[in-house]
């Protein structure tokens, strides 16, 4: 089946015993145990299952091509489970531009912790196999990564995975299965905030991995879902499952405001820079064409100038709103820089943007207002 098909109907079925075409949210913590001990209906406890974590589980599964899901109450839960399935010494390579929040979970959680890392940039491939020689237990991408849009190559990065022994883990929030499809590539795990464009709608935090194979490296995210407690709520769940039915629909109407929003960034004056790895400008738009079927939904652009003129054109939008996160409805704007803190590689000048739903005519229009004015 077609994935605007699957988007509808996996995971989904008309409740047995109402007949009711939506689901309804189980809110219970437990669950009865039939006489001779057993779960007729396979739950026992609300932090070990749910029926609509089960549900969102077996949707996110099938999305992603892959074997298995954990869901969790944030993508950091879900970012720190996958390392700590890792052992203490064991060895990470990640990209040195990855999503802040990750590096400082493996800065400054699973170091002390004992787990070992190395930044490198994912897209040099001479880098990352110079990182592999120390034994490594896992190389974490993300493409595109955040803030600056780096693209890796997903399947020349698994190839020296392999012959290292390492697994492959990509966080794939930015772009969806519906654009990428890490598992397929030969990664081993995808994992997700849910809480972005899969949610679609601001209302919600969540997390979800889902890997290739239900192998024992797997159990071991199933005990920190389940002993860690890191679970969504069957509400959040319940929120995301019918936010995933028009995810396709969504996602393409990101993309195609955010092409057009690049294009015009590229050709003014006042920028000097895009991130957007839909121009044929960008280093890594050939890999970026192999890899996703469309450019994504996301952008960051550096001004002329520097902290005081980025700062100063997000005061004159007005269909911007200046917030942290992403694939919502609504146009977000952000000053990297001032929110990662000391330790950001984004310049001072940059801005990332999450383009949204509204007409691309309209959000050009403010945003040549705003850099007119500059």
């Amino acid at each position: 089946m077609r994935f605007e098909t699957l988007a509808v109907h996996a995971g989904h079925h008309v409740d047995p015993a109402t007949g009711a075409v939506t689901p309804p949210i189980h809110l219970s913590t437990t669950f009865e145990r039939e006489p001779d001990g057993s779960f007729a209906h396979g739950h026992i406890y609300g932090r070990d299952s749910n029926p609509n974590r089960q549900q969102l589980e077996q949707c996110l599964t099938v999305l992603e091509g892959g074997a298995a899901c954990a869901s969790f109450a944030s993508g950091s839960a879900a970012t720190a489970a996958v390392f700590q399935s890792l052992r203490p010494g064991d060895h990470v390579v990640a990209g040195e531009d990855a999503y802040y929040g990750t590096i400082r979970l493996l800065r400054e959680v699973f170091g002390p912790w004992g787990l070992q890392h190395t930044l490198v940039d994912p897209a040099d491939l001479d880098a990352v196999a110079a990182a592999l020689q120390r034994p490594t237990a896992l190389i974490w991408l993300e493409t595109p990564s955040n803030p600056l849009l780096r693209i890796t190559d997903i399947a020349a990065v698994v190839e020296l995975a392999r012959h290292a022994g390492a697994r492959v883990a990509v966080d794939n929030t930015w772009c969806t299965p519906l654009l990428q499809r890490p598992l397929e590539l030969g990664a081993h795990v995808s994992v997700h905030s849910t809480t972005k464009y899969l949610s679609g709608h601001s209302d919600l935090v969540g997390g979800a991995v889902v890997v290739h194979r239900h192998d024992e490296f797997f159990d071991r995210i199933l005990l920190q879902q389940k002993q860690g407690g890191a679970i969504p709520s069957p509400f959040d769940c319940w929120l995301l499952m019918r936010g995933i039915r028009t995810l396709p629909y969504r996602m393409r109407a990101h993309c195609e405001h955010a092409a057009l929003i690049a294009e015009f960034l590229a050709a003014h004056r006042a920028v000097a820079k895009v991130h957007y790895p839909g121009l044929p400008s960008h280093a890594g738009h050939r890999i970026a064409q192999r890899q996703m079927t469309m450019a994504g939904g996301m952008l960051s652009f550096q001004v002329q100038g520097g902290r005081t003129e980025a700062l100063r054109l997000t005061g004159l939008l007005q269909l911007f709103t200046r917030a942290t996160s992403l694939g919502g409805p609504e146009s977000l704007i952000e000053h990297r820089a001032s929110v990662e803190g000391p330790h950001t590689r984004a310049p001072e000048n940059l801005l990332r943007v999450s383009v949204g739903l509204e007409h691309p005519d309209d959000l050009i229009a403010d945003l040549g207002q705003a850099l007119e004015q500059l």
